[in-house]
């Protein structure tokens, strides 16, 4: 399956748009993100865990396009003092909570024949 068809059901153009389009608002609500978050004058961690806070009371999913923006922020100008990118494979990951599809499947086909 190419990246084009997976990316069709496993990705949302609508979230980016969202997305973008807070963050331009925010360019005129708050000022430039290299000053409130280059400067350090917003904290974006604490930001982002209010949001998702917000998402869980209300169940606004506004909220989760607000998380990925400070996420991002976060990820253009760091205010974590060891903050580097450095791309982990699944033993460093502190992976799901819950069961996925896939791990289903590899759990009946170890237990099948018992």
């Amino acid at each position: 399956m190419s990246n084009e068809e997976i990316l069709k059901t496993e990705y949302s153009i609508e979230f980016d748009e969202l997305r973008k389009n807070r963050m331009v608002m925010s360019y005129y609500v708050y000022g430039r993100l290299k000053v409130n978050a280059g400067e350090k004058l917003v904290d974006e961690i604490e930001s982002l865990k209010e949001r998702l806070k917000k998402y869980e009371e209300t169940g606004n999913t506004e909220f989760l396009a607000d998380v990925a923006n400070f996420a991002m922020i976060e990820f253009m100008c760091p205010q974590h003092p060891n903050a580097y990118f450095k791309a982990t494979d699944s033993n460093e990951s502190p992976g799901l909570v819950g069961m996925s599809e896939n791990e289903i499947k590899e759990f009946k086909n170890e237990h099948e024949h018992e």
